[in-house]
């Protein structure tokens, strides 16, 4: 990767963290591949995360990866794709009492099936799952999202 796609990664990384709908879920975009394979989103316990439990807020766990997996993939097919989110699912295992963290993937191969499955005018769903951890990797929440891919015509 040169310089500049890491620049361009870590305005896009800002951009992203303070864009206002997800800036309110208290969540933060904390680590971007330049080519966008990868991403890292932290969700901290603080006034504006906290739930009347004195745990995270349900709503801010999900909230935080939600557009995760559409930016990933939009970023890397390109614009001769539409990327949208069809369904989710979150499963809570445990309340969120520290900060914690959710990694993504969206790997070369994935995109390369992705391109080489559809023709034009043709769409797809992909389901990715997505795992809220904290520091020592416990689970906290899990969230399968499916997304739907079409290629323009």
């Amino acid at each position: 990767m040169t310089r500049r796609d890491r620049l361009r990664a870590w305005l896009f990384r800002l951009a992203f963290s303070y864009y206002p709908s997800f800036w309110m879920t208290g969540a933060s975009l904390t680590d971007l591949a330049p080519d966008f394979s990868a991403a890292r989103v932290e969700l901290p316990l603080t006034w504006r995360t906290r739930n009347g439990m004195g745990t995270l807020f349900g709503g801010s766990m999900y909230a935080a990866v939600d557009p995760v997996y559409v930016v990933l993939l939009q970023r890397r097919l390109g614009d001769a794709f539409t990327v949208w989110d069809r369904a989710a699912e979150i499963r809570f295992e445990k309340p969120g009492r520290s900060t914690l963290h959710a990694d993504f993937a969206v790997p070369d191969a994935e995109v390369r099936d992705i391109r080489e499955s559809l023709d034009p005018g043709e769409s797809c769903d992909r389901v990715y799952e997505v795992a809220l951890v904290d520091d020592d990797g416990v689970l906290h929440a899990e969230v399968e999202k499916t997304v739907y891919v079409r290629r323009e015509a």
